[in-house]
């Protein structure tokens, strides 16, 4: 027992903070560059895939035709998964010629649409937003200027998550993409990063290639892009807003389905979890998204472990108490999640609402289920 607790602590520890020391330490060490290019400039697609987004599709829309960017080098085409709520005519309804919306029917998923989409693109970027996405104004010039540099293929941009109501949910979200970002900074510089937000990224249209209906485009995309010998780098600069949700239930219910289809990417992509082929991104691979999302068997295991160990008392009692304490601190936010709470309480209660999800989704994935249609984020 004294064994697997130790195992359990070592992994969640090198998971959270030990992974990011190292890919800290080795970029410094060892850093590449991007050759980033402001006057870069190439003609540009933005994808929109919709599902009954009557409520905001307008201004996102509106949002990226307004962009601080060449007019005549930027279009938009939206797929309308089969919405009954009026999305279609909004869009229709939008009196610029660089507009184009496409209805997929009957309703096929996210992955779909982008499928059916993409090959009308006429850029020679691909940017890919969500329905509920606002960019900064600059935003889509940002994302293409590391695309100057021959080496990269795909480019993630700098997720703002707001959260408005103070929510514990919404503001542990809000400290969780600001711990992912700062990471994938780190990344960038050491050389790629592992995962994207989905709602602001930017690729090569060349090397863009369909993906079965049931793959996950925000995790398989960038992972075959750098597959193909690509850099998958993160743009700071690049920034998209988003309300966090409040509703821990929603949020509850989206990250187990991020992370039920991210497993299945990682299993398509296994490949890349090949030292010998890959590398230092073989190690990312694994470290960043594999352990991540083993984190709750990790936090389980610690926690029988303790549990067992702890008739023991002395070090065996008071360790167990501290763990009693991390769980009871994200049980009573749960009780108060509608409420402002500490910053480090809201920390720990996402921290484990999302691993919660993780641990979910990989059960699961080892029954074999699959989700590809998606609701709009409320």
């Amino acid at each position: 027992m004294e064994a697997l607790f130790w195992i359990s602590l070592a992994l969640l520890v090198y998971v959270y903070v030990g992974y990011p020391a190292l890919v800290r330490i080795l970029a410094a060490v060892r850093p590449r560059p991007v050759r980033a290019d402001a006057s870069h400039q190439p003609t540009v697609t933005v994808l929109i895939a919709a599902y009954n987004e009557a409520a905001s599709i307008e201004r996102t829309v509106r949002n990226k035709l307004e962009q601080d960017y060449p007019a005549e080098k930027l279009n938009v085409i939206v797929v309308s998964d089969e919405s009954d709520d009026g999305t279609d005519e909004i869009v229709r309804g939008i009196d610029d010629p660089r507009v184009e919306v496409v209805r997929q029917q009957p309703r096929q998923g996210k992955t779909s649409g982008l499928n059916l989409i993409a090959p009308r693109a006429t850029g020679e970027v691909i940017v890919f937003s969500d329905a509920n996405s606002f960019y900064a104004p600059d935003t889509i010039g940002e994302l293409v200027k590391p695309l100057a540099d021959p080496e990269v293929g795909y480019v993630t941009g700098r997720m703002l998550y707001r959260a408005p109501d103070g929510s514990a949910s919404g503001e542990g979200c809000s400290t969780y993409m600001r711990y992912e970002n700062q990471l994938r900074a780190w990344e960038t510089a050491l050389g790629s990063i592992v995962g994207v937000d989905g709602g602001v990224d930017a690729m090569r249209r060349e090397i863009w290639e369909p993906m079965r209906p049931d793959q996950l485009p925000d995790f398989v995309e960038p992972l075959t892009v750098r597959e193909k010998g690509y850099r998958v780098v993160y743009q700071p600069t690049a920034r998209l807003y988003e309300d966090a949700l409040a509703d821990t239930d929603d949020e509850f219910r989206m990250r187990v389905r991020v992370s039920l289809r991210a497993w299945w990417a990682i299993r398509d992509k296994s490949t890349l979890l090949g030292p010998v082929r890959f590398g230092v991104f073989a190690w990312q691979l694994w470290s960043h998204k594999v352990l991540r999302y083993l984190a709750p068997f990790f936090q389980l295991g610690a926690l029988v472990a303790n549990l067992v160990l702890s008739a023991s008392g002395g070090l065996w009692g008071y360790l167990f108490a501290a763990q009693i304490a991390f769980y009871t601190t994200a049980l009573v936010a749960h009780g108060q999640r509608d409420q402002e709470l500490p910053g480090l309480v809201t920390a720990v209660y996402y921290l484990n609402v999302v691993n919660l999800a993780s641990g979910l989704a990989f059960v699961q994935f080892l029954q074999g289920k699959k989700k590809v249609t998606w609701t709009p984020r409320t």
